[in-house]
């Protein structure tokens, strides 16, 4: 078999999640021992601060966002999708991001830039392409528009991360880029899962959800706007959100641990606006990564080891039902939000401590994951299907 032949590069999600997964149990590990000094930090000119949020977010964070988007955008607009070689290449710049991203300080910065730009400018034109060539047979053509707009902005969002005057622009776009990502997402799959677990319709308001992706996306854009608009805009869709949110049949959603975790991130999403919209308006004194942090690890730090396990089961040919494991990883993502989140605010002088306890939640999560999914994503469907 040639290699570009392997089920690794049959569909997108294959190598993303495979990525994902290492990243996942690697990078939190990574920072709990930078941080505090335990290891030497990468030899990079930017504060590590800088380094960690880029790689979380376009590291961790685009290696799910990737094989999602490259899986369900291909559904969508109903074609093949990219396999085989652009995948392979793909993989090769995410790869090569990381490296620069370790080395950038003893490289030079033309090379740097190139590694650092190279995987999210292929995969945003891929993905652009895909909708935009497949526009007419696209199952959600009068909404994937919002894709249109956020996908390049993310290149926007990463170049300004890693300037030393805009990180903190940056680190704000990069949170609402990831929040209407999830969004759309939480609109779209939570619909499905809730008619196939409990047979029941949750409310699907075309005006609400516009009303609530539009505000979002005005949202990617809340630094460059004076602070009362932007908490203003931010309680405003915490409302949308918390009221569709009773519609949505929470009571049911909660009595399975994996569908509820997703109602849990959900509501992560509501809390950090809320958090925003008191950070700019009664408490300016609050640090952005409180908010950052309820975002980071309750909406995506919930919902993606969901999201891997049901994908990575369905799409592989097998039933996406949880077992003890599934539901056990999911488990160390609620401890992990506990240790980071609410720890500190009971004992601040423990904060090294809940940082390497959160980190080691999402050490033993990921390391399940992929010792678990890992060898799925490896071999070939096995209800016979080809992708």
């Amino acid at each position: 078999m040639k290699f570009s032949q392997h089920p690794l590069w049959l569909v997108g999600f294959r190598p993303f999640f495979l990525l994902a997964c290492l990243s996942g149990l690697s990078l939190p590990m990574l920072w709990a021992l930078i941080f505090p000094g335990f290891i030497a930090a990468p030899a990079t000119s930017f504060p590590m601060i800088q380094w960690h949020a880029h790689e979380m977010f376009f590291g961790f964070g685009w290696a799910v966002l990737g094989g999602f988007l490259l899986t369900s955008t291909k559904n969508w607009v109903g074609v093949r999708g990219y396999h085989g070689y652009p995948l392979i290449l793909l993989v090769a710049a995410w790869l090569f991001e990381r490296v620069g991203m370790w080395f950038e300080g003893s490289w030079p910065p033309l090379l740097f830039r190139l590694s650092n730009n190279l995987f999210l400018g292929l995969i945003v034109v891929m993905l652009l392409r895909t909708l935009i060539r497949n526009r007419n047979s696209d199952s959600y053509r009068n909404d994937n528009y919002f894709f249109l707009l956020i996908l390049p902005t993310f290149l926007i969002s990463k170049n300004l991360m890693l300037s030393h005057d805009y990180f903190s622009i940056g680190a704000s776009m990069a949170v609402g880029l990831f929040r209407m990502a999830f969004l759309v997402m939480l609109e779209r799959t939570l619909a499905q899962f809730m008619k196939a677990a409990f047979q029941v319709v949750i409310l699907n308001s075309q005006p609400l959800n516009k009303a609530i992706k539009l505000l979002g996306l005005l949202l990617v854009f809340e630094s460059l706007m004076p602070t009362q608009v932007s908490g203003s805009i931010a309680l405003l869709l915490a409302l949308l959100l918390i009221g569709r949110f009773f519609f949505w049949y929470p009571q049911l959603a909660l009595r399975r641990l994996d569908i509820g975790i997703m109602y849990l991130g959900y509501l992560a999403i509501v809390a950090q606006l809320l958090i925003e919209f008191i950070r700019h308006t009664i408490h300016p004194e609050w640090a952005a990564s409180i908010s950052t942090h309820v975002f980071t690890f309750g909406a995506m730090g919930l919902i993606i080891p969901a999201m891997l396990v049901r994908i990575s089961k369905g799409h592989t040919g097998r039933k996406a039902v949880f077992d003890t494991l599934d539901k056990l990883v999911l488990k160390f993502m609620l401890l992990a939000f506990v240790a980071r989140i609410i720890g500190p605010q009971i004992y601040p002088d423990g904060y090294i401590h809940w940082i390497c306890l959160a980190a080691l939640c999402w050490f033993a999560c990921f390391s399940i994951l992929a010792w678990r999914y890992i060898p799925f994503l490896m071999q070939p469907r096995i209800d016979g299907k080809e992708h």
